[in-house]
C-alpha cells in the first residue's frame, strides 16, 4: 500500500507498540500477529509493529507481521528506530520482508529533554535527525520522523528540525503530543505554526500522535485534521503509555458520524458520502474485544463507542425514545461498529452446522482444530445455561483460541467447598510443562483465595496478585462471567483472563493464565542469557 493522497485521513495503528507499552499488556509474537491479522481485516493504512531493537522478541514480531501481514495489497509494515544507527538497521532487517516497510525515526527536541536526557544541544540534533533520516532512507523509500515532545519544544527550533528532516528525505513529519499538555487550541495554533513556517513541509504527509494524560487525546487529534493533518497515530480501545492515546474506534466514528463536519477540511462538499478513512467499521467491536482479551486491559463500560453502555439506556425517558426511534438518542447504529444484538438463537441441542454458521455470522473464520475445542466449550456451557447469547458465544470463542503457551502449566481439576460455617478450601490438580502431575489444597479467606494458593504452591513462581476482576458477560443467574488476573514479577505485570459459568473455575484458568505468560517470559529470558554466553 502506497499512500499519495491526502483527501483521507490515514490510520496509524500503534497498538503493538505503544499500546504495548500498557503496564501488564506484554504481548507475545503469536498474539501481536493475531492483533495484526485483525488490524489489517479492521483496513488500518499503517501498523508499528514494534520497536526491533527493544528485544529479541519485539524483533521477531516485527519480523513475522512484516512476512505474514505487510503483504502486496496489505498494510504499511512500521518499525520504531531511535536516531541512531544500530536501532535503524535493526528495523531495516526486521521489515525486509513487508512489501510495503516503513522505519519510523524519532528524536526528541525539547530543551528539557535536550538538557536531562540526550544531553546535546540544538545544534547536534539538527545535524542527527538529518543524517538518521538520510540513513533510514537508505533502507527503504518510506520514512517518518517524530520530533519527541514537539509540543514542548521551541517553535522556531522545531521548525528548523522538520525542514532538514524532509530534505533528508522523510516522508511523513509526525507531531507527538508526548506528554499530553496539548489542549485543541494549542493543538490548532502548533499545526498551522508548522505548515506555514516549513517551507517544504508539503513534501511529506503531516501526522499527529496525542497522548491522554488530560482526557484530550480524541479532541487534539480531531482538532489537528481540521487543520491540516492526514495521518493520525492511534491506538484499539486507546490504551498506551501512561493514560493512554487516542483510541482508534473514536477517531473514526467522528469522522463517520460527523462526516458533514469534516468534509470541506478535506476539501469535499459538505454532502459527500465518500468515506474519510479506509476503515471497516463492523470490524471495531471484534478488534476492541480481541486487543482486550489478549493484553488483559478491560474496557470501561463508559468507554466511548466500544463500552458495554455505549448502547444502554437506562433512564426511562430515554428508553421510551429509542423505542419509538432509535435516533432520537442514539447517534450511530451499534451494528455500524459490529457489535451484536442480544438474540437468543443456539442452545445445547444446536448441531455443528448451526454453531459453525453463527460463527460466521459473528465474524469468526476459525481452523477446525479451533472450531472443535470452541463447539465443545459451546456444548458444555449449553448445558448450563437455558439460552445462549451471541454474547456468550463471542466469549466462549475468544476463551478457546487465545494463544495458548506451549509446554505451560495445564489445569487438570478444580474442587472447592466454602460456606458460612467452613473454612475455604480448594484441591487442584495441574499438569507442569514436564508432565508431571501435581495435586495440592489450600485453605483461604475464600474459595479463589484458596484455590490460587494451592496453584501458588505447585508452580513455585514468585508473584504478587495485584488486580481480580470479574465481569458478566451477559445478563442472568446463569450468565457467563470473565475472571480477569494481573501478577506483578519483578517490574513486569502480565495478565491472564477466562470465561466460565462457575466464577470460581474461570478465577483458577484465568490464574494459570497469566502464570504462563510469566512462564514463558522467564524461559525466554533464560534462554537469552544462555545465548549470550556462548
Amino acid at each position: 500500500m502506497s499512500i499519495s493522497s491526502t483527501d483521507r485521513i490515514v490510520i496509524f495503528d500503534t497498538t503493538l507498540r505503544d499500546g504495548e507499552q500498557s503496564p501488564g499488556a506484554t504481548l507475545n509474537v503469536e498474539e501481536k500477529l493475531a492483533i495484526a491479522h485483525q488490524l489489517a481485516l479492521l483496513g488500518v493504512d499503517v501498523i508499528e509493529a514494534g520497536f526491533a531493537i527493544a528485544s529479541p522478541g519485539d524483533f521477531e514480531a516485527v519480523r513475522t507481521i512484516a512476512e505474514q501481514v505487510g503483504i502486496p495489497g496489505g498494510p504499511i509494515i512500521c518499525s520504531l528506530a531511535r536516531a541512531i544507527r544500530e536501532d535503524i538497521k535493526a528495523a531495516a532487517e526486521a521489515l525486509q520482508l513487508a512489501a510495503h516497510p516503513r522505519i519510523h525515526v524519532f528524536l526528541s527536541t525539547s530543551d528539557i529533554h535536550l538538557q536531562y536526557q540526550l544531553k546535546k544541544t540544538r545544534n547536534q540534533v539538527l545535524a542527527i535527525a538529518e543524517e538518521m533520516v538520510a540513513y533510514a532512507k537508505s533502507f527503504v523509500q518510506d520514512v517518518e520522523f517524530s520530533p519527541m515532545d514537539a509540543s514542548r519544544t521551541d517553535p522556531e527550533f522545531l521548525y528548523q528540525v522538520l525542514a532538514r528532516a524532509i530534505a533528508a528525505g522523510a516522508t511523513t513529519i509526525n507531531i507527538p503530543d508526548t506528554v499530553g499538555i496539548c489542549t485543541p487550541k494549542e493543538m490548532e495554533k502548533l499545526i498551522q505554526g508548522i505548515r506555514k513556517n516549513v517551507p517544504n513541509i508539503e513534501q511529506a504527509i503531516l501526522s499527529v500522535h496525542t497522548q491522554n494524560d488530560l482526557g484530550l487525546a480524541t479532541a487534539n487529534a480531531l482538532a489537528a485534521i481540521e487543520n491540516g493533518v492526514r495521518q493520525v497515530e492511534c491506538t484499539i480501545n486507546g490504551i498506551g503509555e501512561r493514560a493512554g492515546n487516542a483510541a482508534l474506534e473514536e477517531i473514526v466514528m467522528a469522522l463517520q458520524v460527523r462526516k458533514p463536519y469534516y468534509n470541506p477540511y478535506l476539501g469535499r462538499p459538505v454532502e459527500s458520502t465518500a468515506p474519510l478513512v479506509n476503515i471497516k467499521t463492523q470490524e471495531i467491536y471484534k478488534t476492541s474485544c480481541l486487543v482486550s482479551q489478549l493484553t488483559g486491559i478491560t474496557v470501561q463500560p463508559n468507554k466511548a463507542i466500544v463500552g458495554a453502555n455505549a448502547f444502554a439506556h437506562e433512564s426511562g425517558v430515554h428508553q421510551d425514545g429509542v423505542i419509538k426511534h432509535r435516533e432520537t438518542y442514539e447517534i450511530m447504529d451499534a451494528a455500524d461498529i459490529g457489535l451484536p444484538e442480544n438474540r437468543i438463537v443456539l442452545g445445547k441441542h444446536s448441531g455443528r452446522n448451526a454453531f459453525r454458521s453463527k460463527l460466521q455470522e459473528l465474524g469468526f473464520d476459525l481452523n477446525e482444530a479451533d472450531f472443535n475445542k470452541a463447539f465443545i466449550r459451546f456444548k458444555e456451557v449449553a448445558d448450563k445455561k437455558k439460552e445462549m447469547s451471541d454474547w456468550d458465544i463471542e466469549a466462549i470463542v475468544r476463551d478457546e483460541t487465545q494463544i495458548q503457551v506451549e509446554s505451560g502449566f495445564q489445569l487438570e481439576h478444580v474442587q472447592v467447598t466454602c460456606g458460612d460455617c467452613t473454612c475455604p478450601t480448594a484441591t487442584i490438580t495441574i499438569v507442569t510443562p514436564s508432565g508431571e502431575i501435581l495435586t495440592d489444597a489450600a485453605v483461604g479467606t475464600g474459595p479463589v483465595d484458596a484455590v490460587y494458593k494451592a496453584i501458588a504452591r505447585m508452580i513455585q513462581i514468585s508473584s504478587q496478585l495485584i488486580e481480580f476482576s470479574v465481569q458478566s458477560v451477559t445478563e442472568g443467574i446463569d450468565a457467563l462471567g470473565t475472571v480477569t488476573v494481573r501478577l506483578r514479577h519483578q517490574d513486569r505485570i502480565f495478565s491472564g483472563q477466562s470465561s466460565d459459568t462457575d466464577i470460581v473455575v474461570a478465577s483458577a484458568y484465568a490464574y494459570i493464565n497469566a502464570v504462563n505468560r510469566l512462564y514463558r517470559y522467564l524461559q525466554s529470558s533464560r534462554n537469552e542469557c544462555l545465548s549470550s554466553f556462548s
